[in-house]
């Protein structure tokens, strides 16, 4: 059995053999179908999403049924878990956003008093697992009310939707607030990530590099590269990185303090970055459990457990 975890930009398929990252957004014409008929030698497919929400679709239904037609082209008895901690073989409400709670359901398993910071592309779900109970049907929108869904990522996040101003050469520069640069490229900048883990489309949809990232950065504050230099780019890095990494790191501080977490348990692309930050563990490093790919290897194991 393979996990499968669609989200709106990324496809991150977890087998034997390891972690699969296709980069495959939803919101334009996808290959999501296409995509998941490599892996047919499969025997099934456990899967979560949260894909659902692309602006591509009219509504989440439309969504939902879309991405479980998607799958079920390769894999008919696919198994689908919900927010409702079950799993499902039918496209239903209950499927939108679970991801976060496959995790969750996984590592609570091992770490009942702890909490997860799964920081990816594009979100950080920080979530306790004490009182599992109170966590199902939990929709979006009620965990961003709660705090347990902080949406900003490592790659996708637009660079002035945090921070609005850099010093450069010693003067405040506000920023744009146009689609000039996201955070892949603020932290490709600051060494944060390598153009492995830069998976997800640039804004001006040019390659990844680090003179491409800098004259992305520098349009923040409308300016060619050559105007501000390398330096006034990497400050608008580091105005967004600052911005960012408080967001997050006192989002993690108050959720552990709430719930009385003993451990914290940091997935995702972002685990090696925010870890030590935390004070956390990284999934990959210490327990060998696929951080950037969380949610499809925790699927996996649930259905393995639950011999479906």
């Amino acid at each position: 059995m393979i996990g499968i975890d669609v989200g709106g930009a990324n496809l991150k398929i977890v087998d034997e053999h390891g972690v699969h990252i296709h980069y495959c957004p939803l919101w334009k014409e996808s290959d999501l179908a296409e995509i998941v008929s490599a892996y047919a030698s499969a025997d099934n497919a456990a899967v979560v999403m949260s894909g659902e929400l692309a602006d591509g679709f009219f509504n989440k239904t439309e969504g939902i049924s879309f991405i479980v037609d998607a799958v079920r082209q390769t894999f008919p008895d696919a198994v689908f878990y919900g927010t409702d901690a079950k799993f499902h073989t039918q496209a239903c409400p209950e499927l939108a956003a679970a991801n976060w709670l496959a995790s969750v359901d996984l590592l609570r398993r091992t770490y009942p008093n702890g909490m997860m910071l799964d920081i990816g592309s594009t979100t950080a779900d920080i979530v306790p697992f004490a009182r599992f109970d109170k966590l199902i049907n939990l929709t979006d929108t009620l965990r961003l009310q709660a705090g347990y869904l902080v949406y900003t990522g490592m790659l996708r996040t637009p660079v002035a939707t945090l921070a609005n101003s850099a010093e450069i050469d010693g003067v405040k520069t506000p920023f744009s607030t146009e689609y000039f640069a996201c955070s892949g490229d603020a932290h490709f900048v600051l060494g944060h990530i390598g153009s492995d883990e830069y998976s997800s489309a640039t804004p001006d949809g040019k390659e990844v590099s680090r003179d491409a990232c800098l004259r992305r950065l520098a349009r923040t504050v409308c300016a060619d590269l050559e105007e501000i230099g390398e330096q006034g780019a990497v400050k608008i890095a580091e105005a967004f990185w600052t911005a960012q990494k408080n967001l997050v790191c006192s989002a993690v501080e108050k959720a552990g303090k709430d719930a009385r977490a003993d451990v914290i348990l940091v997935g995702g692309i972002g685990s090696p970055t925010f870890a030590p930050l935390v004070g956390g563990i990284d999934l990959t490093a210490a327990l060998g459990i696929p951080a950037d790919a969380l949610p499809a290897y925790a699927v996996r194991e649930i259905a393995g457990f639950s011999q479906i």
